[in-house]
């Protein structure tokens, strides 16, 4: 019998939807069968179509006009709108992300540690190169960004996983020494980088935001390969570690009443 962290048995109906719902959100744009999601869960066929059927009446799954295929529905994306709208961090560090994308012209993004992945909780979008989709609310592992790195290198590498690592890119960094030693130049340099590990084409400056300890979220600044000499990569440390400087003199701390962990 599963217990949750506070020693609590799990609710096993609970569970099982929120699996659900985290599969077919990292599915994406591709829709699921029947079939396929029961296997996966290893759930009955028939409860599994009557969790479906009781999610999509709900907003939290849709199918598609023939009731074959499904995916996420749009109650996930209002109770993640709602996430970010009420979370006070997100709401002091979005001016400041604004204030770096400004000076320096390039996409900065904030994220947050969860398990082994990054979630992305705000971007601003450079104006020189824009994405066509948003990374708002969407998943990179640790181990293979700005973001994750800088969180990553604030814990001690006994608490890396074993590996190997997703390789996202051949510049992917997919063992456990190879990443130990990284981290260990990002702590004394004191920021990330990630030289096309995550995304071809794109260098990543990653800043740990430490009102946490340890730091639970980061500030990065991504540029394209193509536009960064040694004169604008310096910029960006200097602007980068400023704006963190501000972010951490403003937002609440972890003893706050309206923080939530």
């Amino acid at each position: 019998m599963s217990e949750t962290g506070g020693g609590v048995r799990e609710v096993k109906s609970a569970a099982r939807t929120v699996e659900l719902l985290e599969l077919l959100a990292a599915r994406g744009d591709r829709p699921a069968r029947l079939q396929e999601l029961a296997d996966e869960l290893g759930v009955p066929r028939s409860s599994m179509y009557a969790l479906l059927q009781t999610l999509i009446g709900r907003g939290w799954v849709r199918t598609d006009i023939t009731g074959s295929l499904y995916g996420i529905g749009i109650h996930a994306l209002l109770t993640g709108t709602s996430y970010l709208d009420s979370d006070p961090r997100v709401r002091v560090v979005r001016p400041f992300l604004d204030e770096a994308s400004d000076a320096l012209g390039e996409t900065i993004h904030m994220g947050r540690l969860d398990g082994r992945d990054v979630a992305y909780l705000a971007t601003r979008e450079s104006h020189e190169y824009l994405r066509t989709i948003s990374r708002v609310g969407r998943r990179l592992p640790a181990h293979a960004g700005a973001l994750g790195k800088a969180l990553l290198a604030e814990r001690p590498d006994h608490d890396l996983p074993e590996g190997p690592y997703e390789a996202l890119t051949p510049h992917t960094r997919t063992t456990r020494d190879s990443l130990a030693a990284d981290l260990a130049a990002v702590r004394a340099r004191g920021h990330s980088i990630d030289r096309e590990e995550g995304v071809p084409g794109i260098v990543g400056f990653g800043f740990a935001l430490r009102y946490d300890a340890p730091a639970q979220d980061a500030i990065s600044c991504s540029v394209p390969v193509a536009r960064l000499t040694p004169e604008h990569e310096e910029r960006i440390v200097a602007v980068m570690r400023e704006i963190r400087a501000k972010i951490e003199a403003t937002a609440p701390t972890a003893g706050g009443a309206a923080y939530w962990r």
